[in-house]
C-alpha cells in the first residue's frame, strides 16, 4: 500500500517516490540554513582563544576546504542526483557494503547527535527566556518534546519542513546581520579597534601555522553542513542543473557572513575576552550596542539551533531511505506515505533514536569536533570516489570538478583528521566508540536482512540508476 505513488522520471531521467517540491530559492535557504547552524554563534570566542586577531583566517582556510570537497559532491549529486548521499558514492566507487553502511553510519550519526545536542542548547535557552529553569527532567522534557515536534514537521512533509527552514533561517541570518551592521556603526563611530584582525603575531609563540591549523580544525564545523543537501536530491527539481550554482552560491554566502562576523566579533571584543564563556557574539553586541535587547538573541539562538536540527534530521531521514532504496539497510526503512510521500519508518527510526540519546546521553562533550572528524573522513572518501567513478558515464549532463580539485580535497581532508592538527584526544575516543557501534549495528542488520530472505552483501546500487 506504500508503494502505489507514482514513479514518473524527472528531466534527468531518474524516478523517485519523493515529492520534489524544492526550487533553486528553497535549496539556497536550505544550504545557508545549513551552513550557518549554531557553529558561529558559538564557535567564534574559541577560534580566537587559539589563534587570537586573525580569528578570520581559520574560518577562510575551513570555506576554501569545503568549497573544494564541495565540488566533488556537485560532480557526484548531479551525476548521480539520488538521496543517499555519501553512502551512495562510497558504495558506486567501492562495491564494499561494509565500507558503505560504516559511512551511511557515520553521516547518519553526526546529523542525529548534532540534532539532539541543538535541541539541549534550544531547551536550555528556552527555560531562561521563559523563567521556567534549568532542571535535568525539565530540560530533557523539552528537548524530546521539541525532537518530537521536529518528526511531526518531517512526516507532514518536506515542503512543510522547507517553509521552517525558510523562516527560522532568515530569523538566524537576521541575528547575524545584526552582528555585521553593528561592526559597520562602530566603524564609522570610530568604536572598536579593526587593527586587531590583522594583527598576525598574536597567534602566540608558536607561530602561524599550527595555532591556524588547530583553530581550523573547530571553524571547519561551522562549514559542514553542505554535504546534508545532496541527501535531499529526490527532493529538489532538475537537482543536475540547478546543484552546481545553488550549493557554490550558497558557500559564497555564508563564507563571506563568517568573515565579516568574526572581524566584527574581534574589532569590538579582545581575543581573550572572546574566548571565555560560550556566548561570544552576545558579547559583541553588549560591547557594540549595549541598548540592544539582549534577550532578543536569546530567541535568535534558539531559532539557530531549531533550524540545525531540523535540517540534520532531514538529512537523517533521507539518508536512511535512500540506503534502504538501495538494499544496503532493511527495506522497512525505504517505505513511504502514499500521500505525503515522506519517508515515514526512517523519520519514525531516526527521531526515536535521537529521543533515545536525548534520554540516556544528554549533551556529548566535544561533540562539534567529533562531527567534524567524522565527516571529514568521509569527505576523503568522497574525494576519492570522484576519481574511481569518473570512467563511470551517464545520459545526462552534470557537473565535473575541475582536475586537480579532488585531489586536493582527499590530502587536505585527511590531513584534518590527523592527531597532528592538535585535536583534542577524546574526539577519537567518541569517534571510536560510535564506529564500533556501527560495526555491531552492521552485523546486526546482515543478520535481520537475510532472515527476510534479502542478502545486502550481493546488493548491487548501480541497478535503481539504470
Amino acid at each position: 500500500m506504500t508503494k502505489d505513488v507514482s514513479k514518473a522520471p524527472d528531466q534527468d531521467g531518474e524516478k523517485t517516490e519523493l515529492k520534489r517540491v524544492m526550487g533553486p530559492g528553497l535549496l539556497l535557504l536550505f544550504v545557508v540554513g545549513d551552513v550557518l547552524g549554531t557553529g558561529i554563534y558559538a564557535l567564534t570566542g574559541e577560534v580566537a582563544a587559539k589563534v587570537g586577531g586573525i580569528v578570520w583566517l581559520p574560518f577562510l582556510v575551513a570555506f576554501v576546504l569545503a568549497t573544494v570537497t564541495a565540488c566533488s559532491y556537485l560532480e557526484l549529486v548531479t551525476k548521480y542526483p539520488k538521496a543517499a548521499g555519501a553512502a551512495l558514492y562510497t558504495q558506486k566507487a567501492f562495491g564494499v557494503h561494509f565500507l558503505t553502511f560504516l559511512v551511511a553510519f557515520a553521516v547518519m550519526s553526526s546529523g542525529i547527535t548534532s540534532a539532539s545536542t541543538a535541541s539541549q542548547a534550544f531547551a536550555e535557552n528556552f527555560g531562561k527566556s521563559f523563567g521556567l529553569g534549568d532542571g535535568a527532567f525539565l530540560i530533557t522534557a523539552i528537548s524530546i518534546g521539541f525532537m518530537v515536534l521536529l518528526g511531526l514537521i518531517n512526516l507532514r512533509g518536506v515542503g512543510e519542513s522547507v517553509k521552517a527552514n525558510v523562516v527560522l533561517t532568515c530569523i538566524e541570518l537576521t541575528g547575524l546581520l545584526i552582528i555585521i551592521m553593528i561592526g559597520a556603526a562602530a566603524l564609522m563611530g570610530g568604536q572598536g579597534d579593526f587593527g586587531r584582525a590583522f594583527d598576525f603575531s598574536s597567534a602566540g609563540e608558536q607561530g602561524l601555522f599550527w595555532p591556524v591549523i588547530a583553530a581550523t580544525t573547530l571553524a571547519f564545523f561551522a562549514m559542514v553542513g553542505f554535504e546534508d543537501s545532496v541527501n535531499m536530491a529526490e527532493e529538489a527539481k532538475n537537482p543536475s542543473r540547478i546543484f552546481p550554482k545553488v550549493l557554490l552560491g550558497g558557500l559564497l554566502i555564508t563564507g563571506v557572513i563568517y568573515l565579516l562576523v568574526s572581524i566584527t566579533a574581534i574589532a569590538l571584543v579582545d581575543a581573550k575576552a572572546l574566548g571565555e564563556g560560550a556566548t561570544p557574539l552576545l558579547k559583541v553586541v553588549e560591547a557594540g550596542a549595549p541598548w540592544f535587547p539582549l534577550s532578543v538573541f536569546g530567541i535568535i539562538t534558539m531559532c539557530a539551533v531549531a533550524n540545525s536540527a531540523l535540517i540534520n534530521m532531514l538529512m537523517a531521514s533521507r539518508l536512511l531511505y535512500g540506503m534502504a532504496q538501495e538494499k544496503v539497510l532493511p527495506s522497512i526503512l525505504g517505505k513511504v506515505l502514499p500521500k505525503r510521500r515522506t519517508p515515514y519508518t526512517a523519520i519514525v527510526f531516526t527521531t526515536g533514536l535521537a529521543i533515545a540519546l536525548i534520554t540516556f546521553v544528554g549533551a556529548v562533550p566535544d561533540l562539534g569536533g567529533t562531527t567534524a572528524l567524522l565527516l571529514l573522513a568521509v569527505f576523503t572518501l568522497v574525494n576519492i570516489a570522484v576519481l574511481v567513478l569518473r570512467s563511470d558515464t551517464v545520459e545526462h549532463d552534470h557537473f565535473t570538478s575541475p582536475l586537480g580539485l579532488p585531489y586536493i580535497g582527499a590530502i587536505s581532508c585527511a590531513f584534518f583528521v590527523g592527531p597532528w592538527t592538535g585535536r583534542d584526544s577524546v574526539q577519537y575516543l567518541i569517534a571510536a566508540v560510535l564506529i564500533g557501534l556501527g560495526v555491531v549495528l552492521w552485523g546486526a542488520t546482515v543478520f535481520y536482512m537475510k532472515s527476510k530472505g534479502q542478502d545486502p552483501l550481493a546488493s548491487d546500487m548501480d541497478k535503481l540508476s539504470e
